[in-house]
């Protein structure tokens, strides 16, 4: 049996400190009955029919690899001019940078993703309006748990598949040779679209 993983100590309070710790499964069991009310609720009470699931499927998923891309990027590697905005930075991703190899802090803690799932949920209800938001955040939310997953598997398994091979080299550029290219983790397309692996 290996020597215990010494993580990178964040706060003083110790129940701060706990908050930044997660278990790998956390995810699935937070975001699975929520996924499964959202879809047994648009087919059994909004009576969506199954082509129009798999329109929501499609969008749902798609869209996600977008937001995981922006949100990697734009967010997680935010400009971090002032003091404030490096503690928050670092908070946020530059901690799992910091020690990439730390299996507690490979999926987001729940609070923060509830609060970014609450904000993003309200903006697709906007877009979408009521109705067609529950089946497409369903799906969304699949993406993001598809994201945890394959995230936990790139920083923790050798993978044996080519695409998982793939993957994990795409992610490892990331973090060992140049941090600001390679946003994408579940998938490098957006990286092809806008150019961004190198």
């Amino acid at each position: 049996m290996g020597t215990p993983h010494k993580s990178i100590r964040v706060f003083e309070n110790p129940i701060l400190e706990r908050f930044t710790h997660v278990h790998p499964l956390t995810p699935l069991v937070l975001w699975t009955p929520i996924i499964a009310w959202l879809l047994w609720h648009s087919v059994r009470v909004l009576e969506f029919g199954w082509l129009e699931l798999l329109g929501f499927a499609v969008a749902g998923l798609f869209t996600w690899t977008l937001t995981e891309y922006l949100v990697h990027r734009f967010i997680f590697h935010m400009k971090t001019g002032t003091a404030f905005r490096k503690r928050l930075q670092f908070l946020m991703h530059g901690l799992h940078h910091a020690d990439p190899t730390d299996p507690t802090r490979l999926v987001m803690p729940p609070m923060a993703a509830m609060i970014l799932a609450g904000v993003l949920f309200l903006f697709f209800r906007t877009v979408l309006g009521g109705q067609a938001v529950q089946p497409f955040f369903a799906f969304f939310l699949i993406g993001y748990l598809c994201y945890d997953y394959i995230h936990c598997a790139i920083h923790s398994l050798n993978p044996r598949f080519s695409i998982g091979k793939s993957l994990k080299r795409h992610h490892m550029l990331h973090h060992y040779v140049n941090a600001a290219s390679r946003w994408g983790v579940s998938s490098p397309l957006w990286d092809h679209v806008f150019d961004t692996l190198d």
